[in-house]
């Protein structure tokens, strides 16, 4: 059962709820990987005590880092069930803003895939990605750019809160009832653009939306023809058909950001490989639940790893 039935008190509360961070008892490595040339991302691993069951990459959303709480407590119960769980800074984040010429994007595989060749390259794959939000979107589009390619280096790709619908999901943040949240992005994303692209204040004057920021900011400097071209080319729902592994997508019908309807897509109906859990309640990237465990989601994903998409123990997971 939520602990919550309000979705923004699910949203807001899990974003304070105290979560526990493996780094207390496994010491955390940090390694920089040159993705390309003048861009650097940096990986936050932590490993279980014995032999691991399996490698996990952690992508986190929006304006996120390795730091967030969904990260640390992911990564804790991952390592708990003995995996290693690589948490993953995308460009600029993570106080690497130094480190890369680019800031990130919401369908930027390059990094991602790249860091995932490299475990293999060390053996260390097929690994799990675990995406949320905006990470979501990443994990699934490019497992979807893999199509059979995939299946060496990935075992499965989850997608919590996945905002596999970049336009619907800009559009929606930029209601009246989530403006609290776009401001917070917004202050978030024009610190981000000052830092690395050099963005001036003239640059940013008038902004007042994130579909104006990437319509301004971020489409120009990749290249794209405006928001709704970045959009269009870089949501994961483009590419949902084409993914040939595991993939579990968790969403809530509650979200504030990420519209319920974006997941009535053909390729849930149509694609063996794709399997969408939905739940009533649990907000954006929320999922807290009455008694234990209260941090339903991280405790869900890993059953659902480890029992390599079985249906039963999330059907008995009491959410």
């Amino acid at each position: 059962m939520p602990l919550f039935k309000n979705p923004h008190l699910q949203t807001i509360a899990a974003h304070f709820w105290p979560r526990p961070s493996g780094t207390r008892h496994h010491p955390v490595e940090k390694r920089l990987y040159h993705t390309e040339p003048e861009v650097q991302v940096l990986v936050e691993t932590e490993r279980p005590a014995g032999a691991p069951r399996g490698e996990i990459v952690l992508v986190h959303g929006l304006e996120g880092s390795a730091d967030a709480g969904y990260m640390h407590s992911m990564a804790a119960c991952a390592v708990a069930a003995g995996y290693t769980a690589n948490r993953l800074n995308l460009r600029s984040c993570g106080g690497t803003e130094r480190l890369a010429r680019t800031v990130y994007h919401g369908g930027l595989t390059n990094d991602l895939l790249f860091v995932v060749r490299a475990l293999a390259a060390e053996g260390r794959a097929p690994v799990w990605l675990v995406g949320f939000s905006l990470g979501g979107n990443l994990v699934a589009k490019l497992a979807g750019e893999l199509g059979e390619d995939a299946r060496p280096l990935l075992a499965g790709v989850v997608a919590a809160s996945a905002a596999i619908d970049l336009e619907a999901c800009a559009r929606r943040i930029g209601q009246p009832d989530d403006r609290l949240y776009e401001y917070r992005f917004l202050r978030l994303m024009r610190a981000r653009a000052r830092a690395v692209w050099r963005s001036t204040p003239a640059d940013l004057r008038g902004i007042r939306s994130v579909f104006e920021m990437d319509d301004r900011i971020t489409a120009p400097n990749f290249g794209f023809g405006g928001a709704e071209h970045y959009y269009r080319t870089q949501s994961a729902n483009r590419f949902l058909e084409r993914i040939r592994v595991p993939t579990l997508f968790i969403a809530a019908q509650d979200d504030p950001f990420i519209p319920f309807r974006i997941y009535d897509h053909p390729a849930f109906r149509q694609n063996p490989c794709l399997q969408l859990l939905a739940t009533q309640y649990g907000g954006h990237v929320g999922f807290l639940a009455k008694g234990r465990p209260c941090r339903w989601l991280d405790h869900a994903i890993m059953e659902w790893i480890t029992d390599r998409g079985t249906k039963h123990p999330l059907i008995s997971s009491g959410y």
